[in-house]
């Protein structure tokens, strides 16, 4: 064709979320106008949940090899080895807008997600962690919000049996039109026995496994690469509806079927559904696939080849199986009760060949729909961002008490103690879980082996917010920290970067930057990326969320009788502050809290020191000298002091003394990167004293542990003087009343 000629289908590529010019490239590609089925598979493929195009550019700035590192980045999930032949499988995903038009379900099948992409890889689950993200907590839609997502999580997790063991909940009103909801799995293989989503061996026949197909999840794909409106909860067809305890037979039988060896391939059937895994799975093995879609399992009459390829119903599977050893898949899925019907073949020709009812309807080169345009669009600071910076929240009014500061801050429901949403959760089944929630990261036992997984999630918004590289370095920092406070030595990151309009140039910039800054982290602390999600058009009538990449870590504990827990664990412990003393407002929960403002600048932050910091934790928990370790986070120390003195089973006190130099607010109030609260039986305190200094980091003695309250001084004067009953209750009830 020609550019003059008329084409046909340009105004139904725009409804699907196609560009004009995209729609010219597709002719390019394919010699003449697609397909109304063709123009669907574009639509789904070339949408940014699924191909990248504004962020691929950038994700290649992440170090993504290591010694240990078994698979990087472009399969199901990101894999390494922690020893003794086994392996790690571990990612994340986000499963945002479908959250917000439909909480239960959105939530609940975000877990099924990011289940069936571990198991996929032939690992079995062992935990799942949730970072999750709502608008102002006193607007009832929060509430609505806030009750479907955790109960879709906990009904999805506990019936399937994998345990909710970590993750994290913050609030800012920018997150109320477009909450945030991503899932992280981790799960163990054998480091031989790692299957990958591939289409190799030509004739080798294509299974469709699992639940069968219906209307649901058409076009979530595309809904997820688009900006909210007023009209958002139109579009609920497009979430799709989750089944558990199908999922829990797909996971046995498919695990049996690869065990067997007659799988070479295998793919979750998530975003685009079939679509995605027929053109996905050949592109990587630059073979092509013919599939006859009137095979394909159905439980809705009269489904068009169009709802058939596009559909994301949950709980299927895309299998690739040695020739001959057909009869054997299907016994072993009839065996769970399952669907497992041969639709296809894997070809030479390097086409998706599409049939239904003998005619073809699709055939396009799978390379087409794989590489979608990549767009590096113009990018530049938001103008607001230096007068946000300029603002000194020393200039604003001090606390008149700080007692009363700290009960405040510890009831606000950022900081809260999480309970109500954890205690949902099935936390042990599968009986691997050394800590529970409620500690810096949680811990799970390797069966069969001395060691121990520890795994955290984080991230900050508005510390990227203000400054989107520091922001997002910060928030790899400080999942490893919380890893490296467990006593574990961080071993890989997996990612979602959950991010607005990338159409808009301060959107972009805040990503690209984020990713730098991430990238730079990574690199300094020798964290390969093995995997992650973008999600972006996360914005609602022109608002968008505060720029929020999460990082998930996982670590190893090579001896798991040696971990550490944040709590203090008994009077008359001497306590010490690792770390340096710089530290900000700007960005703070304090800052929020109390003067509902986000500005200023961060604190400075070394990624040699954080090294250190980290090196000289894990080293002072493996030599049994540290017997508690809890990273300074949100609210800075006095929050952390008053939570570890309350989150263990006994509450225990604390006196302590910090810097007298400047202001209170800030002293005790101030976040920065790097310092952890770690208490030391006195007995063993020479030793812990020549160990710091080996580590060359800036540390002290700040005080002890015993009594029923949390002091804290400055000189001479009594700044805290707080009964942890008191601060018990309000860190207890902080979030709940908000929810309940």
């Amino acid at each position: 064709m020609t550019g003059s000629e008329p084409k046909a289908n340009l105004g139904l590529a725009r409804e699907l979320g196609l560009t004009a010019d995209e729609y010219d490239r597709i002719i390019q590609r394919l010699g003449r106008e697609p397909r109304y089925t063709e123009l669907g598979l574009f639509s789904a493929l070339w949408s940014e949940h699924c191909a990248y195009k504004h962020s691929r550019n950038f994700l290649s700035r992440l170090p993504t090899q290591g010694p240990r590192v078994l698979q990087g980045p472009g399969e199901n999930a990101g894999a390494i080895d922690i020893g003794d032949g086994w392996a790690v499988v571990f990612k994340m995903e986000s499963h945002n807008h479908p959250s917000f038009i439909e909480p239960f379900q959105g939530a609940a099948t975000g877990v099924g997600g990011i289940l069936r992409d571990i198991f996929t890889m032939g690992a079995r689950p062992i935990a799942i962690l949730d970072s999750l993200r709502f608008g102002d907590p006193d607007d009832p839609r929060t509430r609505r919000l806030v009750e479907g997502v955790v109960s879709g999580i906990s009904w999805y997790g506990n019936c399937f049996g994998c345990p909710t063991v970590g993750g994290e909940i913050a609030f800012a009103p920018e997150y109320g039109g477009n909450p945030l909801v991503n899932v992280m799995c981790v799960g163990l293989v054998r480091a031989d026995r790692i299957f990958r989503a591939r289409a190799d061996g030509v004739s080798n026949p294509v299974f469709y496994v699992g639940n069968k197909t219906g209307r649901d999840g058409i076009h979530g794909a595309t809904m997820a690469s688009a900006t909210f409106d007023e009209h958002a909860h139109e579009r609920r067809p497009t979430v799709q509806v989750g089944d558990p305890f199908t999922e829990k037979l797909l996971l046995e039988a498919c695990l049996e079927a690869m065990a067997s060896g007659a799988v070479v391939g295998i793919q979750d059937m998530g975003a685009a559904g079939l679509a995605c895994c027929t053109s996905e799975m050949p592109a990587r093995s630059r073979t092509g696939m013919e599939v006859e879609l009137d095979r394909v399992p159905q439980r809705e009459t009269e489904m068009t080849p169009y709802e058939i390829l596009l559909s994301e119903s949950q709980e299927r599977m895309l299998l690739v199986a040695a020739r001959g050893r057909e009869a054997e898949v299907k016994a072993i899925f009839a065996k769970w009760e399952l669907d497992a019907v041969e639709i296809g073949h894997v070809t030479a020709g390097g086409d998706l060949v599409i049939r239904s009812h003998g005619e073809i309807v699709a055939r396009v080169p799978v390379d087409a729909l794989s590489e979608a345009p990549r767009y590096d669009k113009e990018r530049k600071p938001p103008a607001w961002l230096d007068a946000v910076r300029a603002l000194d929240p020393l200039t604003l009014a001090e606390p008149d008490d700080y007692d009363d500061a700290l009960v405040t801050l510890l009831g606000a429901p950022t900081i809260a103690c999480k309970e109500w949403a954890f205690r949902q959760y099935d936390q042990q089944v599968g009986i691997n879980t050394l800590v529970l929630p409620g500690s810096d990261a949680a811990v799970l036992r390797v069966k069969g082996t001395s060691r121990a997984l520890a795994v955290a999630t984080d991230g900050n918004g508005r510390q990227v917010f203000l400054d989107p590289r520091r922001g997002a370095a910060m928030a790899v920092c400080e999942a490893a920290r919380n890893v490296s406070c467990a006593g574990a030595r961080p071993g890989g990151v997996t990612d979602c970067l959950n991010f607005g309009s990338p159409e808009r140039p301060e959107i972009l910039w805040q990503l690209a930057e984020a990713v730098e800054g991430i990238a730079e982290a990574c690199r300094a602390l020798e964290l390969p990326v093995v995997g992650g999600n973008v999600s972006l058009y996360n914005e609602t009538s022109g608002r968008a969320i505060l720029p929020t990449p999460i990082i998930g870590v996982v670590g190893v504990l090579e001896d798991a009788s040696r971990l550490a827990t944040q709590w203090f664990k008994a009077a008359g412990h001497r306590i010490a502050l690792l770390g340096p003393d710089a530290v900000s407002l700007g960005g703070s929960e304090y800052l929020w809290v109390f003067h509902r403002i986000v500005g200023g600048t961060l604190a400075p932050l070394d990624l040699g020191l954080e090294r250190r910091v980290q090196g000289a934790v894990q080293a002072a928990i493996g030599a049994g000298l540290a017997v508690s370790a809890h990273d300074c986070s949100e609210g800075g120390v006095a929050v952390a002091l008053a939570e570890a003195c309350m989150t263990g089973p006994e509450p225990i006190g604390a006196t302590v003394s910090v810097p007298a130099e400047g202001r209170t607010d800030l002293t005790l109030f101030g976040e920065g990167p790097s310092r952890v609260i770690v208490s030391v039986d006195p007995v063993r305190a020479l030793e812990f004293e020549a160990l710091m200094a080996e580590s060359a980091i800036p540390w002290r003695w700040i005080g002890a542990t015993g009594g029923e309250r949390l002091r804290i001084g400055r000189g001479a004067t009594t700044v805290v003087d707080a009964d942890l009953r008191g601060l018990q209750h309000a860190w207890r009830r902080g979030f709940e009343r908000h929810v309940a």
